[in-house]
């Protein structure tokens, strides 16, 4: 079985491309084919992963268009690297989209009517969405498997969890998901262990999940070189590997493998 983690959250700047990314570089180094769908309209996957901006028919605007007949515009990335994964890039079109998927009357269901029609062979897709609740996260949530949620360990990013864990809810039911995302958890990002603020947000927020029974994982520090590596195009492992932030992945791609064992049992 295929597992389609999300990455959502309603705040800005919380680093789900960077975790899109590295999750899909990381499960891609341990041998799973990975599938990095970008499904914000600034594109950010096509910058972080040092690839040129792409026509809108060879983003994941064609794919949800009524014209589509299975061809996925899938490039595959860090080529020199290794060779399974693959990114199916999102640009400006797909703002246009978003309006049109209000109007469809399997609007929320079509990414996953998509790849139930025209299945991939990957083991992983992961979903890397923008920052907002609207429609373009609404066809993630419906066709994923599980979901992650990156935060900033700021007050704003705080207040609102709890705003997305209603949304998350709200839509289970009114789609009527069957069965329902796995919740995997929430990653504090961008930690700096020296400021108070973090300490505090953090120390209240893992026993607040921990009473919903959500994990709320070791965080991401934070460190300049994350933008030093974007900016090429690569991964931290790829552009410092030696670098101490590297290991602070470890716990959700161990999380992820779990995972894709259990639904291979």
């Amino acid at each position: 079985m295929q597992l389609r983690l999300a990455l959502l959250s309603n705040a800005g700047g919380s680093g789900k491309t960077t975790l899109a990314t590295h999750l899909a570089y990381l499960l891609g180094r341990q041998g799973f084919k990975v599938a990095l769908m970008d499904l914000d309209p600034q594109g950010s996957v096509s910058l972080f992963c040092g690839l040129s901006r792409p026509r809108i028919q060879d983003t994941i605007a064609a794919v949800l268009q009524e014209s589509f007949s299975g061809d996925w515009p899938l490039v595959p990335i860090w080529q020199d690297k290794l060779d399974t994964v693959v990114a199916c890039q999102g640009e400006m079109g797909l703002v246009k989209t978003t309006s049109e998927l209000v109007l469809h009357e399997r609007g929320a269901y079509l990414l996953g009517d998509r790849l139930q029609d025209y299945p991939l062979p990957q083991d992983v897709i992961i979903f890397d969405c923008p920052a907002t609740l609207g429609p373009l996260p609404l066809i993630a949530l419906s066709a994923c498997t599980h979901l992650l949620v990156p935060m900033q360990v700021e007050p704003k990013s705080a207040d609102g969890a709890g705003k997305l864990l209603e949304w998350f809810y709200g839509n289970f039911r009114r789609l009527r998901l069957n069965p329902e995302p796995k919740l995997l958890g929430f990653i504090p990002n961008q930690y700096d262990q020296r400021l108070a603020i973090h300490r505090n947000i953090l120390g209240q927020l893992a026993p607040q999940l921990e009473k919903l029974n959500i994990r709320c994982f070791s965080p991401i520090r934070f460190s300049s070189e994350f933008k030093n590596a974007s900016a090429k195009g690569q991964p931290l492992q790829m552009y410092r590997p030696g670098h101490p932030a590297c290991a602070d992945f470890d716990p959700i791609v161990k999380q992820i493998c779990e995972e894709l064992r259990n639904t291979h049992d």
